[in-house]
């Protein structure tokens, strides 16, 4: 009595009884069981050179038959207008291993002797003849089965064995194994190149935005210290200026009117006011001069305070944290708010020492600039009130709502405290998820 064999197990290790009788056909039977489980172990390790980029995995896949096979000559070819942009297109392995193709293969050399038969189902493969490609050819030397994907055939994978190898049906369903998978891995490996193609562009365009964002905060805050410099300019040109020019001329009116002795002194007290005027000139002049794009925030902030403070009052500017890259907006407010600050410190408050801090943490960014001047908090928070309820007056009461607006703007808070410098702190937090950064 005999019991039925799976049809594909019998396919692949030659069983059509289980009598135990037939020692033969078991021992028969084991070696080729071993040799395709040493096939569908080629056929895994061909498979897995998909990251390897496609030639590589053709290579792989023409050795693992030829070997399977101890093949003469293998034949792996795609018919022309079928998986268009998937290369290499054929691919041939020669009888000691040599990598032959005709073109697109870099690894491989130039055929010079093919047999004709090679010769021949390479451009019967690649014409695509339906009597070829659409059904297995199987002879005592000779296996063809055709590569298909998604139900269509779109090659095919030919091998030629030596005089001492015959083919069995275990062969051809090791070949349409390895077509099948081959072809697949094939596809994939052509996506992951293009994949890795275009990842390759996105890091370059990337790199090239990051380099143009970098630019244009350098020009943003050459423009912002080009507008300090200009309020500066204005400052010293209509009040400063106009008030030692005012001076000197009350001067010059009283010259006839004072004792000699008193007039040399005036004389000098005119020759002064002109060499201040002389002097605020030049100050004007070099201050409506373009400045240097500023390599960094904390360089723009130093100069922030070197224009803004007197000489003898002690500015220093201190950063803290991960320093990072800020959107435009968000450093064009620090920057504005920093200005301001700084100017509202010089103007009202007469410190001796000014610190400028400014602190990068993983989600937001914080600006303090703290003084030991006169200021008082509490009448500052109230100017900012008047101001947001539309009681707008003359002077730093517009600079105040000005910066709260700008911190208000980007997402943050601002806030007018007592400084530990016993003066005034403005404090500013803007949010700067370290995510959002190129």
């Amino acid at each position: 009595m005999t019991s039925p064999v799976d049809p594909d197990l019998a396919s692949l290790v030659g069983l059509r009884t289980v009598k135990g009788g037939h020692y033969a056909q078991y021992r028969g039977s084991e070696a080729r069981l071993s040799r395709v489980m040493l096939a569908l172990e080629g056929i895994s390790k061909a498979l897995v050179q998909t990251a390897a980029g496609p030639e590589n995995l053709v290579v792989a896949v023409v050795e693992t038959v030829r070997t399977h096979l101890d093949a003469e000559w293998v034949l792996f070819a795609l018919a022309d207008g079928q998986l268009s942009g998937t290369g290499p297109r054929h691919l041939i392995a020669g009888p000691r291993g040599e990598v032959f193709a005709f073109e697109g293969v870099t690894i491989a050399e130039p055929p010079t002797a093919l047999p004709d038969p090679v010769l021949n189902r390479l451009n019967d493969v690649l014409r695509g003849e339906v009597t070829v490609l659409h059904a297995p050819v199987v002879d005592d030397h000779h296996v063809h089965v055709p590569v298909e994907l998604d139900g269509a055939v779109v090659g095919g994978l030919s091998a030629w064995t030596r005089p001492d190898r015959t083919v069995d049906p275990a062969d051809v369903t090791v070949l349409k194994i390895l077509a099948g998978q081959a072809t697949v891995a094939l596809v994939n490996s052509s996506l992951f190149l293009q994949a890795q193609r275009r990842a390759a562009e996105l890091a370059e365009r990337n790199d090239e935005l990051v380099q143009t964002q970098r630019e244009l905060s350098a020009v943003q805050r050459s423009a912002l210290l080009s507008g300090e410099r200009a309020r500066i300019a204005r400052e010293l040109h209509d009040s400063v200026g106009q008030t030692v020019l005012s001076a000197g001329l009350q001067m010059e009116l009283c010259r006839g009117e004072v004792t000699p002795a008193a007039a040399d002194h005036l004389e000098k007290a005119v020759r002064l006011s002109r060499d201040a005027m002389e002097h605020l000139r030049g100050a004007i002049f070099t201050l409506t001069q373009s400045p240097e794009p500023s390599s960094s925030i904390a360089d723009t902030l130093a100069e922030l305070c070197a224009l803004h403070m007197p000489p003898d009052v002690d500015a220093k500017v201190a950063v803290r944290g991960r320093v990072r890259d800020l959107s435009g907006d968000a450093q064009h407010a620090l920057l504005r708010i920093a200005g301001e600050s700084l100017f509202n410190a010089a103007v009202h408050a007469e410190p001796t020492r000014v610190a400028v801090t400014l602190v990068y943490d993983d989600d937001r960014v914080r600006l303090t600039v703290d003084d030991d001047g006169s200021g008082d908090p509490a009448a500052l928070r109230a100017v900012l009130t008047s101001a947001r309820r539309g009681d707008i007056a003359a002077g730093r009461s517009r600079g105040l709502l000005n910066m709260a607006s700008r911190a208000r703007e980007c997402g943050g808070s601002f806030a007018i405290r007592r400084s530990r410098l016993h003066g005034i702190r403005i404090a500013v937090v803007l949010p700067a998820p370290v995510e959002e950064q190129p």
